[in-house]
């Protein structure tokens, strides 16, 4: 399964990721100058908080593999998908908003006008990840890890890829990070 990650190094903050993803997802029209002057303001499935840095960092659900929303979902609307996607059945949503409690990364977000929950399923059954693809400085990369772990992705020369799907693991090291430290 591929799975989202970013470089952080690479991020500026645009929120490019949020504007796109909040056109193609939520709104009425797909359209942005339309879409400012919804009724029901769309909302993103992705957000840039501040970093440690000045940068920011793209939130997103990061699928983990033991997903506390599955279990604190008490009309069991969120499910987990045969490719391992932790998805939303819109229709038994009741809004209880438990998994934004228990998310550790704050990734679902409330859609307060429809007392829903959204969260990134990373635009399964799309053409494309739209913040992936919108992604001016290719920080966010939809990428397979085992492409990854067979050598065919050349990780970026300059800084390190995070995974936000945690079934991947929790990110990838340079090289001379991954190598044990040499004892005096």
């Amino acid at each position: 399964m591929k799975s989202i990650f970013v470089n952080p190094e690479r991020c500026t903050a645009c929120r490019t990721c949020e504007i796109v993803c909040a056109v193609n997802r939520s709104s009425l029209s797909r359209r942005l100058p339309e879409a400012i002057y919804e009724k029901v303001p769309p909302l993103p499935r992705v957000r840039v908080d501040k970093a440690e840095t000045e940068k920011g960092f793209p939130i997103q659900c990061r699928h983990c593999d033991d997903a506390p929303c599955l279990d604190a979902c008490p009309a069991a609307a969120l499910y987990r998908h045969e490719e391992g996607l932790v998805l939303v059945h819109e229709e038994r949503c009741i809004g209880c908003w438990m998994c934004i409690m228990v998310c550790p990364f704050g990734a679902p977000q409330p859609f307060r006008n429809f007392r829903k929950v959204l969260k990134c399923d990373q635009c399964k059954g799309m053409d494309m990840a739209y913040c992936v693809e919108s992604c001016p400085t290719h920080a966010l990369m939809l990428i397979d890890p085992e492409d990854i772990s067979k050598g065919r992705f050349k990780p970026p020369k300059k800084g390190s890829l995070i995974a936000l799907n945690f079934v991947s693991g929790q990110g990838l090291l340079k090289p001379e990070e991954s190598k044990p430290s040499p004892q005096q």
